[in-house]
């Protein structure tokens, strides 16, 4: 049971009924026999970031029926799992060992659970059925989706980087397609790098032929130019060309302050203007990148040095960044620069897994020849594996952590780096403005989640993992803990589920903590107690949270129902018969079965607001506070 060690099977199940079906969750009926649609959903996960299936319990409607199954039908949907996985007809690769199908119990009914993990870059695609361009299936946030043709085959082509993307020979391109002052120029860049270097003397297709830009076929005697050469150094025409890369387009957007009436103050782009290869695209864009950044005074020796972690992290994201797109995906590669942050987006599919990336260390590049001809200016020694320079650069600057993301439909990767700091003086002022001086009193962990929620707006579980390295259920533990207690506010479901700050009022923008423009009253309130208004908006569901105490099992036919004990309003109408003289919120809870912190965090105040109930003293975190019901 390696895979699920850190809770017992009904805790975790409950963890996951909590989250509902979402990009890496999915419950199956099994009422009537093993799912046909399992091996869709099994190819969906290996291809994505992997996920689980619980059979035995179905979502309808976000209402959870269980199959009651018996042990003789785990012991036969196990077995025909095992044959299924290891027959190449239903699927071609089998990524499961015994230790990823676990069965357990719910409340008394028997649950069989499936860890399915990423697939390996050189095991994809993991396809249903014997064709791969007819059963290979990705997932997002609306289940699973059929790939096409073209995604299969980019697949096939990143899992084989033995072969680099860039190494292609362009067939019936000449000199005439280079970008002569481009390559001068790098050749200067390169003798600064490395003195005397023995390739500075060779002519200009040697020295490409070094860099990777030009290739003699061995075996087939074929020679040209490669797509490493004409991306590099090519001028512009040659390199959206047909035969090339049509979809080549390089996009720098620098934002304004208020990018709703300003679309950029600065655009770097292929207008005509400059052979848009992605040489003269680095040379342009990285100063503008850098220029941002602090520069403390700093010598070593008796020489001035201006270039700091972040600067290094700068130019190793945009480095990646060009080294690492997929230029065959219809998709730009485009680099945003605002106030708050940093933004660097390319076309393709992540090489590694996320927590590989993060981790650092050893990785996989596209496009070799590239990397190489960037490593030759004595930058990025690190290229196509510069995780690790980057996230300490951003450490050490003591800015947020940087967040990777991985979209489809066109694939493309989005590096973000924030530059604001997680817990500067103004960040702390403005959570004492909202919350009190009580809000430092909890938790490290907890504080910096508020303090994350404040300068990005919203947190997710999958960007707090990466920020405070900690287990996800440890992250969904605590995230519920500050809902149930008033500080955070949930959106959505499953794996798309985001948490805001409970101000009160309207989400915090970053643009709000830059000008330190909060001056409602709500803002300046010391208790999270008296900073909830009665709009329902402002209110986590109740579904969300309630702990798994709260789920019961109800028959129905052949299934069991599992739904609350009752509903919002049923709850308000037991607090307000109970409280028919003044009571603490510690004797309320306890005569309607409920957690005082729950009562807190969510309902007492919404009462409150909504004139059901009466406070005794007018300041609401009175030490004495009772409450009684209005007289109606």
């Amino acid at each position: 049971m390696k895979k699920y060690n850190y809770l017992d099977i009904a805790s975790f199940v409950e963890e996951l009924m909590e989250k509902k079906e979402s990009a890496e969750i999915e419950f199956k009926s099994a009422a009537g026999g093993f799912p046909k649609a399992f091996w869709e959903t099994y190819s969906s996960f290996a291809n994505t970031n992997g996920g689980t299936i619980v059979l035995g319990i179905k979502e309808k409607k976000g209402e959870f029926y269980v199959d009651s199954l018996t042990d003789e039908l785990i012991d036969k949907y196990k077995k025909e799992f095992w044959s299924g996985v290891n027959n190449r007809d239903i699927v071609n690769l089998n990524l499961l060992s015994n230790d990823d199908v676990v069965d357990g119990e719910l409340d008394g009914h028997k649950v069989l659970l499936f860890y399915i993990p990423r697939a390996a870059r050189e095991q994809r695609p993991i396809y249903h059925t014997p064709n791969p361009y007819n059963g290979t299936y990705k997932r997002n946030h609306e289940g699973d989706f059929k790939c096409t043709e073209q995604e299969v085959k980019r697949m096939y082509a990143d899992a084989n980087v033995s072969v680099s993307a860039d190494s292609r020979i362009l067939d019936n391109y000449t000199f005439d397609d280079i970008d002569k002052p481009s390559l001068d120029q790098y050749r200067r860049l390169f003798d600064l790098a490395k003195p005397g270097h023995a390739w500075l003397a060779l002519d200009d297709i040697a020295l490409l032929k070094k860099l990777g830009g030009y290739k003699v076929d061995r075996q087939t005697g074929k020679e040209g130019f490669t797509l490493a050469g004409l991306l590099m150094f090519g001028k512009t025409d040659a390199i959206t060309d047909e035969s090339c890369a049509p979809n080549f387009f390089l996009d720098y957007r620098e934002l304004g302050e208020d990018s709703l009436t300003t679309r950029w103050l600065d655009r770097i782009y292929p207008d005509g203007t400059w052979e848009a290869n992605l040489f003269q695209f680095y040379k342009r864009v990285l100063p503008k990148l850098q220029e941002i950044l602090p520069v403390p005074f700093k010598l070593e020796g008796d020489t001035r040095k201006d270039e700091t972690p972040a600067h290094i992290a700068v130019r190793e994201a945009l480095i990646n960044t060009l080294v690492h797109a997929d230029y065959s995906v219809n998709a730009s590669t485009v680099i945003t620069r605002s106030k708050s942050e940093l933004m660097f987006s390319n076309p393709g599919c992540l090489l590694v897994s996320k927590q590989q990336f993060y981790e650092g260390g050893d990785s996989v590049c596209r496009n070799l020849s590239l990397q190489k001809m960037f490593m030759m200016l004595g930058k990025a020694e690190k290229a196509g594996s510069g995780a690790d320079i980057i996230i300490s650069g951003w450490k050490e600057s003591n800015w947020n952590s940087p967040n990777l993301e991985e979209k489809n439909r066109p694939d493309k990767v989005i590096l973000t780096l924030p530059l604001i700091s997680i817990l500067d003086d103004k960040v702390k002022e403005e959570l004492i403005n909202i919350f009190g001086e009580q809000v430092f009193h909890m938790e490290h962990n907890k504080v910096l989640t508020l303090a994350l929620a404040l300068t990005e707006g919203v947190v997710s579980n999958e960007r707090l993992r990466y920020t405070l390295n900690l287990h996800k259920y440890d992250i969904t533990k605590m995230l519920k803990e500050l809902c149930v207690d008033g500080y955070l506010i949930s959106d959505g479901i499953g794996r798309g589920t985001t948490y805001h700050l409970n101000t009160g009022q309207n989400i915090i923008s970053y643009s709000d903590i830059l000008n330190s423009n909060l001056t409602s009253s709500e803002a300046n309130l010391t208790s999270s107690e008296a900073n909830l208004t009665s709009s329902e908006a402002n209110l986590t569901s109740s579904e969300a949270n309630l702990t798994s105490s709260e789920v019961n099992l109800t028959n129905s036919d052949n299934t069991k129902n599992i739904k609350k004990k009752c509903t919002r309003q049923e709850l308000f109408d037991m607090i307000t018969e109970c409280a028919d003289n003044w009571k603490s919120l510690e004797e309320i809870a306890r005569e309607v079965n409920r957690s005082s912190q729950y009562l807190k965090g969510t309902i007492i105040h919404k009462m409150v607001a909504d004139g059901l109930l009466q406070r005794e003293f007018p300041m609401p975190n009175h030490p004495a506070q009772r409450y009684k019901r209005t007289q109606q």
